[in-house]
Order: structure tokens, then C-alpha cells, then sequence
């Protein structure tokens, strides 16, 4: 509650420290990809392709936190520059399975590692048992948002 009763006080709220370093996560990230010329999205889409194969345009855009129109447009811009390949048709229903291309591991190793030295940064002034203790901290209260608790 807010200091008048009223609405949320943004100094004790867990909801708006999360957004802010959520933003600062995303600027953070940007900087280090922007000379890779990539950007959070271009970045994130390669790394779930790597990680979870097989995923299709909607499982994508979800994993990237964008529409499936923004990851259509993306998936094409990434085809055309070499950094994946999707089949013409699709080879079982209606998905077109995405494959990275040399060229897109090359860069994913890149931006891997920058994406790594930003998280370092951020977690560098936990200990070990604080990081562990964040990481199930952060689960539990997406998994409570997700499955629609109320904490009744």
C-alpha cells in the first residue's frame, strides 16, 4: 500500500522492483548485443531454437515474450541473413521446424557470452546460497501467477 492508503507504493513494491530490473536485465543485455547486431529478441529466438529444438513459430514468440506476428517477421529476417533455415513446406502438419545454420551458432556463441558477463554483473553481489535462494524465490511466484493462485 502506498504511503496515503492509496494505490501501491513503488519503494516496497516486490511487483514494481521486479519490472524495474526487468528493464535494466533488457538495457543491460542490449548493450552487450547491439555490437553483435543483435537484439534481446534475435538473441533470445537462437537461444531457445538451440536449447529446445523443434519449436514452433507460436512456441517461439512465446519463449521470447513477442507476438507470433513479431516472430514470423523475425524467423524471416533470420532466414534471409543466413542464421536459420526452415524447410518450404512442412514436413508434418503445419509447423516448419527452424534449424540454426553455422552462422547462427557462430553468432550465438558470441552473444552467449555476453549475455553471460551481463548476469555475472547482476548477480555479483549475491553469495551462492542468495542466488539459489532467488532462482526458487522467482519460480515459486511465476508458478503461483500461472496457475492462478490467490494466495487463499
Amino acid at each position: 500500500m502506498s504511503r496515503d492508503g492509496v494505490g501501491v507504493d513503488l519503494e516496497t513494491s516486490l511487483g514494481y522492483l521486479l519490472k524495474e530490473a526487468s528493464s535494466a536485465l533488457r538495457v543491460a543485455m542490449e548493450e552487450v548485443l547491439r555490437p553483435l547486431g543483435m537484439s534481446v529478441t534475435h538473441y533470445s529466438c537462437l537461444e531457445l531454437l538451440t536449447q529446445r529444438p523443434g519449436l514452433s513459430n507460436s512456441e517461439l514468440a512465446r519463449g521470447a515474450f513477442v507476438t507470433r506476428q513479431t516472430m514470423n517477421v523475425l524467423l524471416q529476417a533470420l532466414e534471409r541473413d543466413g542464421y536459420v533455415i526452415r524447410p518450404a513446406e512442412a514436413p508434418v502438419g503445419k509447423v516448419l521446424p527452424t534449424r540454426l545454420t553455422p552462422r547462427g551458432r557462430r553468432s550465438l556463441d558470441k552473444a552467449s557470452a555476453a549475455v553471460r558477463s551481463v548476469e555475472v554483473r547482476m548477480l555479483s553481489g549475491l553469495t551462492e546460497a542468495e542466488q539459489s535462494a532467488a532462482l526458487g524465490i522467482l519460480r515459486t511466484m511465476i508458478g503461483s501467477l500461472r496457475d492462478g493462485n490467490d494466495g487463499a
